[in-house]
């Protein structure tokens, strides 16, 4: 007897879940479109640093014709290639045929501070120009760490990878959710296991793929970085990726639950896009304030204290060098105290409008069931 009942026990909880939760893996795997978008988003990830540590390698460096004596100015510079010629007019015909960039010619005039005259085809050539100025000694009361140019290319990094797999998994759960809804599938589901193993299942699934994604772009990264010898860049980025990575986990996972349960409240594919739009706001946000405000150090300050926007805006302060060390820990609480919240509602919505059809479920009336 006491086999027999055990032999029929229920699966428990977590059991459930993990069912759940490798059904949605196997799901996104069989689907051809998350595969290829996947490996579109690792192409562009590696191809960035491709080209970045090429073009680094081989700057741009504006050619010349120099003449005479100016060869000794023009070799102080260290910032221009030297094309010699043998006069003044040989130089200006290199320059009409697009082989230089510029010349460089002895100055007739006694009035000239460097003794030289540049000539250029029909505009002033202002890199060659700012490579012969001379510039007076600079004195920064509080420089910069970071490459004004790389700091832009690291938000935009964190800020995109963070916005395209949050929209990714995040629209691939609440279109799972109404589907199911719409079929009527859900209350089959729903006869055999809980709503809130269901809802649990559907979020571990989605964000073990999510985290899994974030990951590989991590490694490919890292290892597109080594083999173009940027180890010192990788240096100063690598403790950044590794916060993002644990920030990004949490905060999907409260992105991933909203987007389930604001999806719950609808029963038609049509409706999914305006049940959705606040949780897509919240993911666009980070995105857009980091691309515009990642030099301010007070915008990034709140960003990094905001749950939704603490992904990007904690590790951007880390790469940066403006955050202590307990900071990230700090931040990092308060996600994941404001994740239980969510979880806690959400899971309430979802619970109280999942079986409820037709037109779409009020948010006070969700929450209250």
């Amino acid at each position: 007897m006491n086999r027999a009942s055990h032999a029929h026990q229920p699966p428990s909880f977590s059991q459930t879940v993990r069912l759940v939760a490798v059904r949605e893996i196997l799901a996104r795997i069989r689907s051809k479109a998350f595969l290829v978008s996947t490996a579109i988003l690792m192409i562009a990830a590696v191809a960035a640093v491709v080209v970045g540590g090429i073009l680094s390698a081989n700057p741009n460096i504006p050619e010349v014709a120099v003449v005479g004596d100016a060869i000794q100015v023009v070799e102080q510079t260290d910032a221009l290639k030297v094309v010699p010629a043998d006069s003044v007019a040989e130089a200006e015909e290199l320059v009409r045929d697009g082989t230089v960039d510029a010349a460089v010619v002895p100055s007739a005039s006694a009035e000239s501070p460097m003794g030289i005259t540049v000539i250029g085809l029909d505009s002033a050539p202002r890199d060659v120009l700012r490579a012969l100025s001379v510039s007076p000694e600079v004195s920064l009361l509080e420089p910069s760490e970071q490459n004004p140019a790389l700091v832009y290319l690291v938000a935009l990094a964190f800020g995109l990878v963070f916005f395209m797999s949050a929209i990714t998994f995040g629209t691939t759960i609440a279109q799972s959710v109404v589907e199911e809804k719409q079929t009527r599938v859900v209350e089959i589901l729903m006869s055999a296991i809980s709503v809130r193993a269901l809802l649990a299942g559907k979020v571990t699934g989605n964000t073990v793929m999510a985290f899994a994604q974030i990951v590989a772009i991590a490694v490919l990264v890292s290892i597109a970085m080594a083999a173009m010898n940027q180890q010192n860049l990788l240096a100063d980025v690598g403790v950044s990726i590794i916060w993002f990575v644990i920030f990004f986990v949490f905060g999907f996972v409260l992105l991933a639950s909203l987007f389930a349960a604001t999806a719950s409240m609808v029963s038609r594919q049509e409706d999914v896009g305006s049940a959705t739009a606040p949780v897509m706001v919240l993911v666009m946000l980070p995105y857009i304030l980091v691309l515009l405000f990642n030099d301010n150090p007070t915008v990034l300050a709140i960003m990094s204290y905001i749950p939704f926007s603490a992904p990007v805006g904690m590790p951007m302060r880390l790469f940066l060098g403006t955050a202590e060390w307990w900071e990230p820990f700090l931040s990092l609480v308060i996600l994941l105290a404001t994740t239980a919240l969510v979880i806690l509602f959400g899971s309430r919505i979802y619970a109280n409008s999942l079986l409820r059809m037709g037109a779409r479920v009020p948010f006070r009336e969700a929450l209250r069931g």
